[in-house]
């Protein structure tokens, strides 16, 4: 727990070094931090309540608060409030500014600090190298051994090309039936990758060989039945097959003809991008990213995304199956998975796209876009206990420019565990906003890759890892980091996921546990210099 709590403080840090350093990171701290705020003792009192006002536990406050505007003129005219009914309520937590001057502060509640603030990653990795030296000098191998066993399961799981390695099978369990396993997809290479790229002596050959690779890949024509898919869509996965009859081999690419659902990768074409500049920064071979070839797969990516539509807003529309959570889970419309890389490719490829030709203007179409996609998501998309206090007092029904409900979302439709899950200290992105819909589950990905990326702000990557900390037992418990939470069971679970059988809760996608997410999300965190797009 400490360990992923010191990981937003490298975040925060790493982040106004990167903006120092570099004048094309722009950090847009729209969004006030949840971490800074005056809790407001109003409470529902009786006769009897009042004596025990001093001696009040953290539960008994936090279960306690709830301010209207009626409460707050009857107490000032003297009438006794008799207490409610359990029911959905929303338990106040304001910031300064937010205050107004009726209200009447007995006392600041005390809130322990946050211990994640100080701390970065550098003395994380220093810590993590001295115990595994430690292990090794005083003669403790286990550690060792486990890295062995898993560097020598890693290279058994490459996947080569006329003698070259291009990637991993995405699983190796002989016990399993394959199905599509045994390709090489572009998202679950990605940890593979940074391992490749991470361990000693590195072994950036079969990087340089994926990513050359699939941008081949990229330039095939894809049609599924009648219909041709954009010429910048990257692959989901391909395969190598030997021809008997030419005695050769040859790659077979799925752009989702193949796939379950028949659905095509959105984030595919993110990591490739999000890969290439992790390569760079970490190899220092810029000659890979200046390619001709390479600079064009980059543009037929950013032309996909940034192409003029009917949306009104800087998201990317994504359909339901089309990112990681590759099967039906209601997570179609703009979900924070999509965002984020979508942000982190926006970045990568600023810092690596030439001026020549069209560059000069699609750099330009980048940095508005980065700038507006930014302000959408840190305003919209956040979700704390006074941000919650907001949208729950949502009016609707709201026209012109001025509406504060700007997405017309009914707070009736807010679900119940939301206001016993959102702690006091901490705050998160949700999982989709789109008109009349917020979705407000957790999602790992989506939440992680904004900190990576900087689409957090600081405080909001702070209390990202204050709520994982505050919520371990749920986010976390005996299993390391749910992809989503909660998990979708009974009548919904039939309703969003039509009836899947590989996404009952707490399976799968459904609220289950990724070890390859998990390792993925960790090397992230330890390469994150790798990735923050810094001068060259």
């Amino acid at each position: 727990m400490s360990a992923a709590s010191s990981l937003a403080g490298k975040n925060s840090s790493s982040v106004d070094e990167a903006t120092a350093a570099d004048p094309l990171v722009e950090i847009q701290p729209n969004v006030t931090s949840s971490t800074e705020f005056i809790v407001i003792e109003t409470l529902r009192t009786t006769e009897e309540s009042k004596e025990k006002d001093d001696s009040l536990s953290l539960e008994d406050v936090k279960s306690s608060v709830a301010w209207t505007k009626e409460s707050s003129e009857a107490s000032q005219n003297g009438e006794i409030l008799k207490p409610e009914k359990a029911k959905k309520t929303v338990r106040l937590q304001g910031h300064e500014n937010n205050v107004t001057e009726n209200v009447i502060l007995p006392k600041a509640l005390p809130l322990k600090p946050c211990p994640s603030v100080g701390t970065n990653l550098e003395a994380f990795d220093l810590a993590l190298r001295s115990i595994v030296g430690n292990h090794q000098e005083n003669g403790e191998s286990t550690g060792a051994a486990m890295m062995e066993e898993a560097l020598e399961r890693l290279k058994k799981s490459y996947v080569y090309f006329k003698g070259k390695p291009v990637g991993t099978f995405a699983a190796m369990d002989p016990n399993a039936e394959a199905l599509n396993y045994n390709q090489v997809f572009v998202r679950d290479f990605v940890p593979t990758a940074l391992a490749c790229l991470m361990i000693e002596p590195a072994e950036p050959e079969i990087v340089k060989n994926f990513l050359l690779k699939t941008l081949h890949l990229q330039g095939w024509e894809k049609r599924i039945d009648n219909f041709t898919l954009g010429e910048g869509v990257m692959p989901a996965s391909f395969k190598v097959l030997f021809n008997s009859h030419q005695q050769k081999e040859t790659l077979v690419a799925d752009f989702g003809g193949s796939a379950i659902g028949r659905v095509a990768p959105v984030d595919s074409g993110f990591w490739w991008i999000i890969l290439l500049r992790s390569y760079t920064k970490c190899t220092r071979d810029y000659a890979l990213a200046e390619l001709p070839e390479v600079q064009r797969g980059m543009k037929l990516i950013l032309n996909l995304c940034l192409s003029d539509g009917f949306d009104t807003f800087p998201t990317l529309l994504c359909a339901d199956g089309c990112s990681m959570i590759d099967r039906r889970m209601g997570i179609y419309g703009y979900p924070i998975e999509i965002q984020s890389l979508f942000y982190f490719a926006l970045r990568c490829a600023r810092q690596m796209l030439k001026p020549e030709r069209d560059g000069k203007e699609l750099i330009e179409r980048i940095d508005k876009r980065i700038t507006a996609l930014s302000y959408h998501i840190q305003k919209y998309y956040w979700l704390d206990f006074t941000q919650l206090n907001n949208i729950y007092r949502y009016k609707t029904e709201e026209y012109s420019h001025t509406a504060v409900n700007k997405f017309n979302v009914i707070p009736d439709s807010i679900p119940d565990w939301v206001f016993d899950f959102m702690p006091l200290r901490g705050g998160y992105l949700i999982g989709n906003v789109s008109p009349a819909r917020m979705d407000f589950r957790w999602f790992l990905v989506g939440n992680c890759i904004a900190i990576l990326s900087s689409l957090a702000t600081p405080a909001q990557a702070t209390a990202i890892m204050d709520l994982i900390e505050e919520r371990w037992e749920d986010l976390i418990g005996e299993m390391p980091l749910k992809i989503s939470y909660p998990a979708l069971d009974g009548h919904e679970w039939r309703i969003v996921t039509g009836y899947d059988p590989k996404n009952t809760r707490w399976s799968y996608h459904n609220g289950g546990s990724w070890p390859g997410t998990s390792t993925h999300l960790i090397f992230n965190f330890l390469s994150f210099d790798y990735y923050l797009p810094m001068k060259n």
